[in-house]
């Protein structure tokens, strides 16, 4: 699987705190902030309240796909 650079802007305080993180987990600042967003990602998986959400979204986005194709 290919990767895909962000910038990412963080307050100095968070950012200090991430880093104090990482480097007594021994792992690189990227890799804390990887395993932060699939753990993020997955929280979401498992929100009924947010996939309900989602599947909503799903639906306005196709009703607006559809109206444009005609």
């Amino acid at each position: 699987m290919g990767s895909k650079a962000t910038t990412l802007r963080l307050e100095e305080e968070q950012a200090e705190q991430l880093e104090t993180v990482a480097r007594v987990d021994g792992v690189p600042i990227s890799e804390a902030i990887r395993d932060a967003i699939a753990k993020h990602i997955e929280e979401r998986r498992n929100d009924t309240e947010f996939q309900a959400r989602l599947k909503a979204s799903l639906e306005r986005n196709r009703e607006i796909l559809r109206k444009l194709a005609q």
